[in-house]
């Protein structure tokens, strides 16, 4: 009803056989419109994005998609992935750091997963989103808390999050130490081993399903 009442029902300047003819042709509307938008809803509320409290540098507007983005990679960076966030990311998308260059789901996948394993905690000090464009940019800092031996660091990043065309989906991630990337020949080396590997060494749960399971075991 708000759909006819804001733009036909209400209208003074169209006349009744026109805004009956209107009326009639879109009678199907408000329910396709409705359907759409609350799949939408359901879809973002199943991706249980735990941060949506988004900092942004002043001027600095997010769409709600880029929100749900942005939000969705601090969950990432905080240790948190799930297999429906990592659903935003485009199969052939990449991650890169300084150790790390990880292109395609099956390399990607386990650098997020890995976190987990790696760090006992993880703790993010501060961010903001300093730009909404493509990339979008993200100065993060975190702490992190290697497990077993308790050793802490904490990193300052650039995150740059580059988006498909439409703007949906992530097809990369730029995770900048202290705003830089190592141009290093043999850091390069490094970092493309580590992409190799550590999908050997890390778990991945094959559905959400398999996934939920694993979390709520103690």
């Amino acid at each position: 009803m708000g759909l006819y009442n804001c733009i036909f029902c209400t209208s003074t300047v169209t006349t009744p056989l026109i805004r009956k003819q209107l009326v009639s042709y879109l009678s199907a509307a408000p329910r396709t419109c409705s359907s759409t938008l609350l799949s939408r809803a359901m879809s973002t509320s199943n991706l249980r994005i735990e941060n949506t409290n988004l900092q942004t540098a002043p001027g600095v507007e997010l769409s709600q998609q880029q929100k749900t983005l942005v939000g969705s990679v601090l969950d990432l960076f905080q240790g948190k992935p799930t297999k429906e966030k990592l659903q935003l990311w485009e199969d052939d998308a990449t991650f890169e750091d300084p150790l790390t260059i990880a292109k395609g789901r099956k390399k990607y996948e386990p650098q997020w997963y890995g976190l987990q394993q790696a760090f006992s905690e993880i703790e993010r000090l501060s961010h903001q989103v300093v730009s909404s464009g493509n990339p979008i940019i993200v100065d993060l800092k975190t702490r992190y808390k290697v497990k077993g031996i308790g050793k802490e660091t904490t990193v300052s990043s650039k995150v740059n999050i580059f988006t498909s065309p439409d703007g949906s989906k992530i097809s990369r991630v730029e995770d900048k130490w202290d705003g830089k990337l190592p141009d290093s020949s043999i850091a390069d080396i490094f970092r493309k081993l580590n992409s190799i590997t550590v999908p050997y060494l890390v778990s991945i749960p094959k559905s959400a399903e398999e996934e939920m399971k694993t979390n709520s075991q103690p």
